[in-house]
């Protein structure tokens, strides 16, 4: 079992209004300069947002939502001050309510 680290908003928010793309393609050139494996992931309409466990401790997430997820908590707080409002939150899987942390409904 893995924790996951996630960044969560409406899909409308993280894919058209912010520059997402690019952020994530910056995040992927570093990691092959410095011969990492990426470890993040966006997903769209993200299951795990609707496993009881999974908590924010934001208001809720808008609906159809989107989601950056990672096992590494450091970039998911660079991306929660860099995106600014999106709910941030982490969660274990696989697990019985999350069998898959990258499944999307």
């Amino acid at each position: 079992m893995a924790t996951y680290h996630y960044v969560a908003a409406s899909e409308r928010f993280l894919c058209e209004e912010e520059p997402l793309a690019e952020v994530l393609q910056e995040r992927r050139d570093h990691y092959r300069e410095q011969g990492k494996t990426v470890d993040f992931w966006l997903v769209r309409q993200p299951s795990f947002l609707e496993a009881e466990p999974v908590e924010t401790g934001d208001p809720p997430v808008p609906r159809p939502a989107a989601a950056v997820v990672s096992t590494d908590a450091k970039f998911i707080d660079f991306m929660k001050l860099r995106l600014e409002w999106v709910a941030r939150g982490q969660f274990e899987a696989p697990t019985a309510a999350v069998p898959d942390p990258l499944a999307s409904l």
